[in-house]
């Protein structure tokens, strides 16, 4: 197994950062490893999605677990490999919000593939994390 996980914590109320998630069609507008997303039905457990990349790699997914205002979560599997990817808000006690993204690599192929292409996959995500804080403080 593979595991990585990034946080950053921010005032920025959690509604605003659930509408920036829950409204996926917008994830270009601040996450820039997206260049063009395609959804194949609501955002729920089920649905499948295609995010290509500024490079042109397109990717499948689908999402496996959406608890409203809280956690979304994606999958990713091919060869010999599955990739969760875990996006959580955390209230903190402070009245802050911690914004969670984790990905964990399983699967025959975790521990050689998944190592090498595991820092590939992550490598955005405190980018992707400051963009979806800096779009939801906006609205």
């Amino acid at each position: 197994m593979w595991e990585y996980e990034h946080s950053a914590e921010t005032t920025v109320p959690r509604e605003a950062l659930w509408r920036s998630w829950s409204d996926p069609n917008r994830w270009p507008e601040w996450n820039p490893g997206i260049e063009t997303f395609e959804l194949d039905g609501p955002f729920a457990p089920g649905t499948t999605f295609r995010m290509t990349s500024p490079d042109g790699d397109t990717v499948q997914l689908r999402f496996v677990e959406i608890v409203d205002g809280e956690l979304w979560s994606d999958v990713f599997l091919g060869d010999g490999l599955e990739v969760l990817t875990q996006h959580r808000l955390v209230a903190l006690p402070s009245g802050a919000t911690r914004v969670v993204y984790r990905t964990e690599i399983t699967g025959p192929a975790a521990d050689t593939l998944g190592r090498e292409i595991g820092p590939q996959i992550t490598a955005d995500f405190p980018e992707v994390v400051a963009g979806l804080i800096a779009h939801a403080g906006q609205g």
